[in-house]
């Protein structure tokens, strides 16, 4: 089997034509249509990125528009190492090869996963999973990715999902092991993972032909996508940010004169001391270096964080925010200069290593443009995720999906009415029991509990939690007053019910 074969898996003598069989030349345009015509993907276009849309107005990202940014800016990460004819393509293709067209399709899939109202969803529906149905793997959104890719969003084949080739679906493994089973790769208290136990077969089938990948390592592919994912996610959410107005110049200059102002004092100070006056100017940035050399001593650098903080103070908190967005063409020319001009810097300072360090791919940032990236996230980390009538707005969408989540489980729960339940919610809870049944019969070391009773509290846990995070923000809120009794529109935004 040649590595072209071992990578198409699946659909190799499906939907490969006669020329294409000849030349071993997958077409991976295949997976990439189906993931974007997917209704998963599409639902993208209604969930939000950070801040939602009737918050800040149409400018704003949303998952759909930041997947669509994503699979542009790896794609030319793609293209360039594909194209590398020297000693970087032959490592590139010794590894496993870094195909333009799969790197596009894993952009493009790689937050299908996500719920309703973003990371605050994501937390909320974890912490449900695993105290209302003893999930003790709970929610991840890259999990629910790969679980959506592979076994709920149905093509045309029962039990194999989009059928889509290896490369695709191991291009997709951003985290590829299960939950608190990242060791050195990511830290041992890490909960980021890409596949639950029901998926464990489908994902060690997509990553058995990278033979010169090392468990938990990412494939080329994914490790562009992760990193094109990293570049669009602190650009694009600093552009949202501006155009809503919501950066303050003079707050965020502040910090960033006081660090530097002061940094011989504060490198003398003891963390919890730092952490004790963290809204005190310069004390959030000294955080973020101790927190990048404890977590990332492999490559954090003094020199090239001071270096870092230096071009994003001069770029950004001294030229960009110096002048508020004001809507017109010159604004827009403006800030589509600045965020072009930082991508190219980006895309361009990619390195590919043959023994990466345990917590990087095999494609990486230099070390220069990691820190750059690292004090961009800082900016709306610090003065936008912080904020206080943004936890406020959360707290409340919180409180809508634990009703939606106890509620569609008390449904299922009565036996007078469990019929009229929505039949995709049924659907989902049965795939659900057909996997921790098959789990149970093969795997069964993967599972903690294997009694009946058991398995169907899990089955139904897992069911709930499949069908809530796939919802819309506003048909999650639609739901719930639908749910709750506090509305009598009862044909609005409940389609796919």
């Amino acid at each position: 089997m040649t590595n072209a074969d071992a990578r198409v898996g699946r659909r190799l003598d499906e939907e490969l034509n006669e020329f294409q069989r000849a030349e071993n030349s997958p077409d991976y345009r295949v997976d990439i249509e189906r993931i974007r015509f997917s209704p998963y993907f599409s639902r993208l276009s209604a969930v939000t990125q950070v801040i939602a849309q009737s918050g800040a107005g149409l400018a704003v990202h949303n998952r759909l528009t930041h997947s669509v940014k994503v699979a542009a800016v790896a794609r030319a990460i793609a293209m360039n190492l594909h194209r590398d004819e020297g000693p970087t393509g032959k490592l590139v293709e010794e590894l496993g090869g870094c195909h333009p067209v799969v790197v596009q399709a894993a952009a493009s899939a790689h937050d299908i996963g996500h719920p309703p109202f973003g990371h605050l969803g994501e937390q909320t529906l974890d912490r449900l999973a695993r105290d209302r149905f003893r999930l003790r793997e709970g929610f991840e959104g890259n999990a629910q990715t790969y679980r959506i890719m592979t076994r709920l969003d149905e093509y045309d084949t029962h039990g194999v999902g989009l059928n889509l080739t290896r490369a695709v679906r191991a291009a997709v493994l951003k985290y590829p092991w299960r939950r608190s089973e990242g060791g050195d790769r990511r830290g041992s208290a890490s909960d980021k993972f890409s596949m639950y136990a029901v998926d464990v077969a489908d994902a060690e089938d997509a990553l058995s032909a990278y033979g010169e990948i090392a468990p938990g390592q990412q494939t080329i592919e994914c490790s562009v996508m992760d990193i094109a994912d990293d570049i669009a996610y602190s650009l694009h959410d600093l552009d949202d940010f501006y155009r809503a107005g919501l950066l303050n110049q003079a707050t965020i200059a502040g910090e960033f004169r006081a660090w530097r102002r002061d940094f011989a004092e504060l490198r003398t100070l003891q963390t919890p001391a730092i952490k004790a006056q963290n809204r005190a100017p310069g004390h959030s940035l000294e955080l973020l270096w101790r927190r990048l050399e404890h977590r990332d001593p492999w490559i954090a650098d003094s020199d090239a964080f001071d270096a870092a903080v230096a071009r994003v103070s001069d770029e950004v908190v001294d030229g960009l925010l110096t002048v508020p967005f004001d809507g017109s063409l010159a604004a827009d020319r403006s800030l589509a200069r600045f965020t072009a001009e930082w991508i190219r810097h980006l895309q361009s300072s990619v390195e590919v290593h043959r023994d990466p360090a345990h917590r990087s791919g095999h494609v990486s940032l230099n070390r220069r443009a990691w820190h750059e990236v690292a004090v961009l996230k800082f900016l709306h980390e610090r003065f936008i995720l912080d904020r206080a009538d943004l936890a406020v707005y959360q707290r409340g969408q919180a409180s809508v999906l634990v009703r939606l989540v106890d509620g569609f489980a008390a449904w299922l729960d009565d036996p007078h009415d469990v019929r009229r339940a929505p039949r995709r919610l049924i659907d989902l809870v049965e795939l659900a029991t057909e996997d921790y049944l098959g789990l149970r019969s093969e795997r069964p070391e993967l599972l903690d509990e294997t009694s009946q009773t058991e398995l169907h509290r899990r089955a139904v846990g897992r069911g709930v939690i499949d069908y809530v995070s796939s919802l819309t923000d506003a048909q999650t809120t639609h739901l719930d007053a639908l749910l709750s009794g506090h509305t009598e529109r009862l044909w609005d935004a409940g389609q796919g019910l």
